[in-house]
């Protein structure tokens, strides 16, 4: 998935692209409620899917 500036996730707004790589996009951001930049990172959609490598299994 990749994201173009202006693109909006909640208080997030993608200002630029930081990177990619096989564990998915980061990407620099501008968060309206702590007025400044952070640091997203996009999983691949496959990854996102996957319980065990999101940690939600049951032990």
């Amino acid at each position: 998935m990749t994201l173009s500036s202006g693109t909006k996730f909640g208080s997030y707004e993608i200002t630029g692209a930081i990177g990619s790589g096989g564990m998915g996009e980061v990407y620099r951001a501008r968060d309206a409620k702590l007025r400044g930049d952070v640091a997203l990172k996009v999983l691949p959609e496959a990854f996102a899917r996957d319980a065990e490598r999101m940690g939600l299994t049951a032990l």
